[in-house]
């Protein structure tokens, strides 16, 4: 067939538009048979009430067939009263499981569809944080929007009407083959046209709807990028470099919509072609049969109307199967998550201790361009070690390996000699906790964002978690205090009241490593001073890694470690580095000016 080729690949085009990735068929399959057997019970009464219905609905045309055949026998008394009243009763039957089945069909496929919400939702907020990094937002959120839109009408309606069809089709063959076994024949005239058009159609429409969600996935982060990084981009004058980007990424998705619309202009006739087909050799084999004597006229009649009914059902499978390969692929890009959850840790990992430990450690956001270099350290547990150094230096990335939050490309970072890449992201969250200036307050009652580091907390602990961070005076001060509701369409937090919310979750979750990456960073210098000091009391005793920008929180720390290039260049204490007289106390000195 001549017709709508596939955009070729630009080269300038990403291969992959995300680094999450997409379930396997295998994975599908596993999660699908997963879905059917939580929901088997639902499954069996929605193909037993569509089984009444269809079998309620072929009375009709053997009514019909039984009165052309006593019309063709030259019968005086037809029962036209009997007729009609089994043909009301068949059509209130037959009303009755049709709505049985839609309703059924309706919460079967809703239920499903929230156990697919669920599901991913839960493995995502599981995911290394690296992973989300990494995958960018523009992937995640064309996965919790589009994908999940996509796939709602196929939970509602492909999955169960697809039953449906594949049943109604079954029963209506087995039917007219049983009325007039020459008449089931005649319906396999059909298939040829139907079997060709099809498998020329599937054979090419995954790949492309793929392609389509890529490319809508690839736009959504071209423009999610752009306006989270608008003021950069209009400091540095990149506004039309990014509109180029932008109309590219456009142009390739619209290239795959054009595509995957011409796909189905060429099944659409394929399939009326075939109803057409059905119908007519029916009728021209049947007729046949009916001169020749070897079928009565009221078995034409039956299965004339048999094969008709054919049409819907049909359609029905071909539709609902073409919304599937759309949904097919927004499945395997929603369980993808499966398999990254399947490689992020061994169970059986534990530590054995809270010493913290790295060995020769390099990493880098690319290939072959490492930000670390060969970095050991070792940090006792109470200690408080501090990472000092220019801005570019690593701290923060030396910060997120010593968290687990991104595994080394090569060397170890161990905890009580467990190897953090090797332990599940939960398991490392119940050690080490990781506070940045990047702070979010969810949508709800402060109490909420409270319970979210321990959901087992009482107020009297929510408190004394708000008073350890110089958070409790202003949020006693609320209208509502703890059931204010704060973040969108509530209560509009300052930077810093949620950055003390933030740190109110940390002392709330209590693990005994911590990771400060500049965590007061939004605080006027002195009510940071305030805060460190007050939060010096909270930390006693456990492991603190501060990242530091503000040099009285290294003067305050056992340890300093001066991170230059990628690389440790100085370790000790704050009076020993002074004596030194090295790249710290330089730093110190201007920063005493």
């Amino acid at each position: 067939m001549i017709g709508v080729a596939p955009p070729a690949h630009d080269p300038a085009a990403p291969e992959s538009a995300t680094t999450l990735p997409v379930g396997t068929p295998a994975t599908v399959r596993g999660y699908v048979r997963e879905l059917l057997r939580r929901h088997r019970g639902a499954f069996a009464v929605l193909l037993a009430v569509n089984t009444a219905a269809v079998v309620a609905s072929m009375v009709g045309p053997y009514l019909l067939g039984g009165l052309v055949e006593d019309l063709a026998g030259g019968a005086e008394d037809l029962h036209i009263g009997r007729t009609v009243a089994l043909f009301a009763v068949a059509l209130a039957v037959q009303a009755v499981f049709v709505r049985e089945v839609r309703l059924r069909g309706a919460m079967l496929g809703e239920r499903m569809l929230a156990d697919l919400r669920e599901d991913f939702l839960v493995r995502s907020v599981r995911l290394p944080p690296s992973v989300l990094e990494r995958a960018g937002t523009g992937d995640l959120l064309s996965r919790i929007t589009t994908d999940v839109d996509r796939l709602a009408e196929a939970m509602r309606e492909a999955v169960p009407q697809l039953s449906i069809g594949v049943v109604w089709v079954g029963l209506l063959l087995g039917a007219l083959t049983a009325t007039a076994p020459p008449l089931g024949l005649a319906v396999l005239v059909a298939v040829p046209l139907l079997v060709v058009g099809c498998r020329w159609y599937f054979r090419r429409s995954p790949a492309a709807y793929r392609s389509e969600a890529a490319g809508y996935a690839a736009v959504a982060a071209a423009l999610t990028e752009t306006v989270d990084a608008g003021r950069t981009i209009e400091a540095h004058r990149l506004g039309g470099r990014r509109v180029a980007l932008s109309e590219q990424r456009i142009r390739e998705w619209t290239a795959w919509e054009r595509y995957t619309l011409w796909l189905r202009c060429v099944l659409f006739p394929v399939i009326n072609g075939t109803y057409t087909l059905i119908t007519g050799s029916v009728l021209m084999i049947g007729g046949t049969f009916v001169l020749q004597g070897w079928m009565t006229v009221g078995e034409l009649t039956t299965g004339a109307l048999l094969a008709q009914m054919l049409v819907e059902p049909v359609g029905m499978i071909l539709r609902w199967y073409d919304e599937l390969q759309v949904a097919q692929v927004s499945l395997a890009r929603l369980v993808g998550v499966r398999e990254i959850e399947a490689g992020t840790g061994d169970g059986a990992v534990v530590p054995d201790g809270r010493d913290v430990r790295a060995e020769r450690v390099r990493f880098g956001y690319r290939p072959g361009s490492d930000v670390l270099h060969g970095v050991s350290m070792h940090v006792r547990p109470g200690t408080r070690l501090a990472l000092v150094g220019p801005s570019g230096a690593g701290k923060s990335t030396l910060g997120r390996l010593l968290a687990g939050i991104y595994a080394p490309r090569t060397g170890e970072v161990t905890l009580g000699g467990a190897e953090l890449a090797r332990m599940p992201a939960e398991r490392v969250r119940r050690h080490v906790a990781l506070v940045n200036q990047e702070h979010h307050v969810f949508v709800g009652s402060l109490r909420d964002n409270l319970l979210l580091a321990r959901t087992s907390a009482r107020d009297a602990e929510l408190w004394a978690a708000l008073a350890a961070v110089d958070a409790d005076a202003w949020a006693r001060g609320l209208d509502e205090g703890l059931d204010t509701e704060v973040g969108s369409g509530g209560l509009a937090l300052t930077p810093a009241q949620a950055q003390q919310v933030a740190l109110a979750r940390l002392v709330l979750a209590d693990p005994h490593t911590l990771v400060l990456d500049e965590a007061t960073s939004l605080l006027d210098p002195r009510a940071a001073r305030h805060l460190e000091r007050s939060l010096g009391r909270v930390l006693e005793g456990r492991t603190v890694v501060a990242i530091a920008h503000r040099l009285h929180t290294a003067h305050d720390a056992d340890v300093i470690a001066v991170v230059a290039d990628g690389r440790i260049s100085e370790l000790g204490s704050h009076d020993e580095l002074v004596r030194a007289d090295g790249a710290y106390a330089a730093l110190w000195r201007s920063w005493q000016q």
